[in-house]
């Protein structure tokens, strides 16, 4: 079971810095040991993926009163030897009362994976979603708004915000089923690991200078990797450092054909799985772009890893290639066509009827039935008015004169 830590709600929506949410995780995690945690900044800054500069002004955050509350997160305790040398500083987080107030859970592996940002927009969704609100882009938005500058306190425009949701989906910390909540609201899930390998994510930061605004220690221990981490802690950091940093691509105007460079990037190799639900279309896979492959193969991974079996999504590509007569761009039919899933927000829903079961979808056979009992009512509604003689919109009978504005500060 991956390590979690529960993060205080009002972390998350206060006025704290993007950067203060991943320190307060990590400090958190390696606060469980007996001794407290005694990570010197220089070992957090690399964890995170921060400048260490940008982790001293997280802990200075963290240990001052918060400006709404006057509440303190963070202390740290400084040590000396008998001998006056200075040890590690000490810090522990807040004790907190959780049947009194409110936070979300936050596995310590997505603080060092994501970026500020995207952590406070997972730890944001993990609070939506386990007390039952079907957030919407708006109020993602005024969470993750801007913190500093003269654009603080403004909301995330929702173009950013569905960046940072569509980052987090590749990544695999979060699934997203379209329109299937409340009033079309989109539905999430939180994954407390990847659910699929993927290169790490730009944290914007990496490795700066330090200002000297950090703990007044001389010395820190260093040997303070969580319980639940492996012992080759040092190894997977430099492992990270090494990754390919994933951007998300520009989209740029299209060359013409003679400018084209032909795709020189590595061999695409598709999992078992996802070829075994290819089967059906495999003939039009010859001659489609390696991103179209990819984007395919990443939705068919997204729908297995949500529950949806194998068979059925060869079983719908199979029907939707019968029942389809030209395939003018066979790219966009499978992307858009193809291997959509038709139905309501239950994933064993497909196409108004259960997989398992074959039974009819409740969910589906009520909302057809509400929107039945609408047409009805509004065609009702459409045969009194014609009755009354009433004409929606009203107009003014043809050849009447239209009449005159009156001026201004007459009485009506």
């Amino acid at each position: 079971m991956p390590q979690r830590v529960r993060v205080p709600l009002r972390i998350i929506v206060g006025s704290y810095s993007d950067s203060v949410l991943p320190v307060y995780v990590k400090i958190a995690a390696l606060e469980r040991k007996t001794t407290g945690c005694e990570a010197r900044v220089a070992y957090l800054a690399p964890l995170v993926g921060l400048a260490r500069s940008t982790v001293e002004a997280a802990l200075t955050e963290l240990m001052r009163p918060a400006p709404d509350d006057d509440v303190i997160e963070l202390t740290s305790q400084q040590r000396t030897k008998s001998g006056g040398d200075g040890e590690s500083a000490v810090r522990r987080v807040r004790a907190t009362d959780w049947r009194k107030e409110h936070g979300a859970w936050v596995p310590t592996r997505a603080a060092e994976a994501l970026s500020p940002r995207q952590l406070r927009c997972y730890a944001a969704i993990s609070y939506a979603t386990a007390t039952g609100v079907h957030i919407t882009l708006a109020e993602l938005g005024r969470v993750l708004r801007h913190r500093s500058g003269e654009s603080a306190d403004v909301p995330l425009d929702v173009r950013s915000v569905r960046r940072i949701l569509r980052e987090l989906e590749r990544l695999g910390w979060i699934s997203v089923q379209k329109r299937a909540g409340y009033r079309g609201r989109n539905l999430y899930t939180c994954h407390d690991e990847p659910t699929h390998p993927v290169l790490t994510a730009d944290t914007g930061e990496g490795v700066g200078a330090d200002l000297g605004q950090g703990s007044l220690a001389s010395k820190e221990h260093h040997q303070t990797d969580s319980p639940d981490d492996p012992p080759s802690a040092a190894l997977d950091i430099r492992r990270r450092r090494e990754q390919v940093v994933a951007r998300e691509p520009v989209e740029n105007p299209p060359l013409p054909p003679s400018l084209r460079r032909p795709y020189a990037g590595p061999e695409l190799s598709l999992s078992p799985r996802i070829w075994r639900v290819l089967q059906p279309v495999k003939s039009l896979l010859p001659g489609l772009s390696p991103y179209v492959v990819r984007a395919l193969a990443r939705e068919i991974g997204r729908q297995l890893d949500e529950g949806q079996a194998p068979e059925r999504l060869r079983r719908r590509l199979e029907f939707r290639l019968a029942s389809t007569d030209t395939i003018r761009d066979p790219g966009r039919w499978l992307l858009g066509a193809a291997v959509v899933r038709h139905g309501c927000g239950l994933v064993a829903c497909e196409s108004g009827r259960i997989w398992h079961s074959g039974h009819e979808c409740a969910v589906c056979a009520r909302d057809r039935a509400a929107i039945a009992k609408l047409r009805r009512i509004e065609a009702e509604l459409d045969e009194r008015e014609q009755q009354l003689g009433i004409r929606t919109p009203y107009q003014l009978p043809a050849g009447r004169p239209q009449p005159k504005a009156l001026p201004p500060g007459r009485p009506t």
